[in-house]
């Protein structure tokens, strides 16, 4: 019972740092709904039971219970109800199941999302470029909308390039623009 409670305690507390992270970037980009409703699903009974049953604390609990079971119902839950992840984006069209663009609002959250899982998951070992390398060296296994890549990639690396700070102003002022 110890073991559970510890468990759960902790994916509650690591949930939690994440999202006020992600709250906190969209709050600096202007995304201020997309901040406050960010990931309420991972409070669901889905998702934060696989969560506390697959918790490890140096990575999300997604992985792992892919690895055991092959699938995860936690992902499949989530990535249903939450627009700021590539995997919502995708339809039956004429041309069979396919990728669609994803509005520039939803990259941005996408962004913040990635780097708050960044400093959530490498704590200490983090740097500016922590969230592009990810992404980076994740794109073979993404499907993602050609533009999605081409506009995740160039925002990422404003924070790398440029610090977290000017990133992300250089972010909102791409927001604003586009």
């Amino acid at each position: 019972m110890k073991h559970i409670l510890y468990k759960a305690f902790n994916h509650f507390k690591t949930i939690t740092t994440h999202k006020l992270l992600v709250q906190k970037y969209c709050f600096k980009l202007g995304l201020y709904k997309q901040g406050l409703l960010h990931d309420l699903s991972k409070y669901s009974p889905v998702e934060f039971l696989s969560g506390v049953k697959f918790y490890q604390g140096y990575r999300s609990p997604i992985d792992a219970e892919k690895e055991a079971l092959g699938y995860s119902l936690g992902w499949l839950h989530h990535k249903g109800r939450n627009k700021h992840h590539w995997e919502y984006w995708y339809d039956n069209t004429k041309d069979g199941y396919v990728p669609i663009a994803m509005p520039d609002k939803y990259i941005a959250e996408m962004i913040c999302d990635r780097i708050a899982a960044s400093k959530v998951y490498l704590k200490d070992k983090y740097t500016d470029a922590s969230a592009y390398e990810y992404f980076i060296n994740n794109l073979k296994y993404t499907a993602m909308h050609p533009e999605t890549i081409k506009k995740t990639k160039y925002l990422l690396s404003l924070i790398k390039d440029n610090g977290e700070k000017e990133g992300f102003r250089l972010i909102k002022k791409y927001l604003q623009n586009n």
